[in-house]
C-alpha cells in the first residue's frame, strides 16, 4: 500500500491525543534494550537558562554538552547494571543556535558527538542551513551513520554515499532496524539548495520496513525529524513500526516533569501494534531513556524508562568540557568581528511606543529570511539595545538580541493578524514590550480608542504597492518563537495558527546576514506605523 498525504490526514482525524501508558510483564524477553535519546540540540554547548536564553551568572544553567555527557554516562551505567544493552540515538538538528555553529559550522557538534558516543542520527532540517557542502564536511567527520530515507540526493554529488535511508544494529540479541526521516518542508525552512529533494516520509518508512522485515525478525525504530503531530499520524497510518524517536517540534514527552505535553512514551495504535513515541524537548536540557523488553519476533513486550532534566547537580564530563572550551576560545574574537557600518546610531528609544528604526531593520531582516512570507511582526521589547554609529560588530548584535530567540513562521487569517496588532498597541504608554515592529505591512492606530478598536487602516505589501488586509485571506507571517507561542499577549499567534514552526535560524544570525547583504549608511523610519 502506498500512502498519500491525504490518507495520512484521514488517519489522523480519528487519532486520540494520547493513549494511556501500557506496560505488561514479559516473563522471559528475548532481549532487553535501553534507548538513550536526545534531539534538537541546536549547538547549545554552554547550556541555557530556564527560558532557553544564554546562561548568565545570576541564573542556573541547564543542559550544556559537558553535563549532557555526564547524564549519558550515568544512563548507560544504570541501564547496563539492570542487564540492558544500550543504544544511543540522536533525532537531528545539531546545527544552528549559537556562535559555536556560526563560527565552526558543525565541527564543534561533531567533536562532542564523537566524545559522547552517539551511534546513529537522522538529519534535521537545520543540518541543511548552509547547504550541502557544510553538511558533507560534517558527515565525513562522523564515525556513525546519518539517516534520511526521504532525502533524494541523486543530483547532489557532494552528499553521495554520506546519508543512508536506514541502518541495522545488532544489540543485546536484538536486531534493530532504524529508519531515518527528515522534515518534508525542509526547502521552506532551511537552505538545502536546488539539488536535493525531500519525498513523502510515510511512503519511505513503509517501503523500508518491508525490506527490513524480509531479512528476519526486526524491531523497527523510526528516527523521525517530522514533529510530534506528524509522528502520531505516521504511527496511526503505517503498519509495522515499534518505536518512533521524534524531534523537530521540541516537544517534551515526560512523566511528572513541568511542561510535558504527553507521557513518555506516548502510545498510538497502528494498524497492527501499539507504537511508542518519545521526544526529549530541545537544547540538551533533557535526556530520554526508553527501556524495551523485546520478543523473539522483535515486537515490544513491555516498556519503561524516564526523561531526565539536565540540571546543575549532574556532574560535568571533564573530557567534553575541555572540548567545549577549545571551541569556545575563538568566539571572543568572533564577537569583535565587523558586520556593517552605520552613519548614525540606531536608538532603542521609542521602540515600545511606535515605529523605531532598529525595529524596522529587525523586521525587514526577518522578512528577508523567509522568501515565502508576506509579513514580519516582532516585539519592540525583544530588542534590548541600540546599534552604534560607525562599525557594528557581532558583539553589538548579540547585545541587541540576547535571548537566543529563533525565527518562527505561522500562517494566519487576516482577522487574526488584526487581533495581534490590537494586542501589540494595547499597552502603549505603559512601557510594555509588546509593541509590533513590522515589515511587509503598514498600519495606523488610535491609542486613545476603546480596547479592540485601536487598529484602523492595515495594508499588506503587494508587489510595489500595498493592498488592504483581507480578514479571510491566509497570510504567512514571520515572528520570533517567543511571540509565536503566545508571548507578550500574542495569543492569536498560538491559538489561530493554521500551521506553524518555531525553530528557524537564530535572530542574531538573520540580522547579521541582512546587514552584511545591505550595508546601509543609515536606517530611518518610513511611516509604516502611524499613531493618530
Amino acid at each position: 500500500m502506498t500512502l498519500s498525504r491525504r490518507a495520512l490526514l484521514s488517519a489522523s482525524l480519528a487519532l486520540p491525543l494520547a493513549l494511556p501508558a501500557l506496560r505488561r510483564a514479559a516473563a522471559d524477553p528475548a532481549a532487553r534494550l535501553s534507548l538513550l535519546h536526545m534531539n534538537d540540540f541546536h549547538s547549545k554547548h554552554e547550556g541555557t537558562d530556564s527560558g532557553s536564553a544564554s546562561c548568565r551568572m545570576d541564573k542556573p544553567c541547564l543542559g550544556g554538552s559537558a553535563r549532557l555527557a555526564g547524564a549519558l554516562s550515568m544512563g548507560r551505567r544504570e541501564a547496563e547494571a539492570e542487564g540492558r544493552a544500550v543504544l544511543q540515538i540522536d533525532g537531528g538538528d545539531q546545527f544552528m543556535g549559537s556562535l559555536f555553529y556560526t563560527a565552526h559550522k558543525g565541527r564543534a557538534e561533531s567533536a562532542v558527538q564523537r566524545a559522547v558516543g552517539t551511534e546513529v542520527m537522522t538529519l534535521g532540517n537545520h543540518e541543511f542551513d548552509n547547504g550541502p557542502a557544510v553538511l558533507a564536511d560534517y558527515a565525513r567527520s562522523l564515525p556513525f551513520p546519518l539517516l534520511s530515507a526521504n532525502l533524494d540526493t541523486a543530483r547532489e554529488p557532494l552528499l553521495a554515499g554520506l546519508v543512508k535511508p536506514f541502518t541495522v544494529i545488532q544489540r543485546g540479541g536484538a536486531r534493530i532496524g532504524i529508519i531515518g526521516v527528515t522534515t518534508e518542508t525542509t526547502p521552506q525552512l532551511s537552505s538545502p539548495g536546488p539539488t536535493v529533494a525531500f519525498t513523502n516520509a510515510a511512503e519511505a518508512v513503509e517501503r523500508h520496513i518491508a525490506a527490513l522485515r524480509a531479512e528476519g525478525p526486526t524491531t523497527i525504530l523510526v528516527l523521525s525529524h517530522l514533529g510530534f503531530a506528524e509522528d502520531q499520524r505516521l504511527a496511526a497510518a503505517v503498519r509495522g513500526i515499534d518505536v518512533i524517536a521524534g524531534a523537530h517540534s521540541h516537544t517534551l514527552l515526560a512523566n511528572g516533569l513541568a511542561g510535558a505535553e504527553s507521557p513518555h512514551p506516548t502510545l498510538v495504535d497502528s494498524p497492527d501494534r501499539p507504537v511508542r513515541i518519545v521526544q526529549a524537548a530541545c537544547y540538551g536540557r533533557y535526556l530520554g531513556r526508553l527501556d524495551l523488553d523485546l520478543e523473539a519476533d522483535g515486537r515490544v513486550a513491555a516498556h519503561g524508562g524516564q526523561v531526565r532534566e539536565i540540571t546543575p547537580d549532574i556532574p560535568a564530563d571533564e573530557k567534553v568540557a575541555a572540548i567545549v572550551a577549545e571551541y569556545a576560545a575563538p568566539l571572543e574574537s568572533w564577537r569583535r568581528r565587523p558586520v556593517a557600518t552605520l552613519s548614525e546610531a540606531l536608538s532603542l528609544q521609542g521602540c515600545r511606543e511606535g515605529e523605531c528604526a532598529i525595529g524596522s531593520l529587525m523586521a525587514e531582516a526577518m522578512l528577508a529570511a523567509d522568501p515565502t512570507a508576506n509579513i514580519a511582526i516582532t516585539n519592540g521589547g525583544g530588542l534590548r539595545a541600540g546599534l552604534p554609529a560607525g562599525t557594528v560588530t557581532w558583539g553589538d548584535v548579540l547585545t541587541v538580541l540576547p535571548f537566543s530567540n529563533t525565527l518562527a513562521n505561522v500562517t494566519l487569517r487576516g482577522g487574526a493578524i488584526r487581533q495581534a496588532l490590537e494586542n501589540g498597541v494595547s499597552l502603549v504608554g505603559e512601557n510594555a514590550g509588546r509593541f509590533p515592529q513590522v515589515a511587509g505591512l503598514r498600519f495606523t492606530f488610535a491609542a486613545a480608542a476603546p480596547k479592540g478598536q485601536r487598529i484602523r487602516d492595515v495594508e499588506v505589501r503587494d508587489g510595489n504597492g500595498f493592498m488592504p488586509l483581507d480578514n479571510d485571506r491566509a497570510y504567512r507571517v514571520v515572528t520570533n518563537n517567543f511571540m509565536r507561542r503566545g508571548g507578550d499577549g500574542y495569543v492569536s499567534f498560538q491559538q489561530d495558527a493554521l500551521e506553524a514552526y518555531d525553530a528557524g535560524p537564530a535572530l542574531e544570525d538573520i540580522l547579521v546576514a541582512y546587514m552584511e547583504r545591505n550595508p546601509r549608511g543609515s536606517w530611518a523610519t518610513d511611516g509604516r506605523v502611524v499613531r493618530n
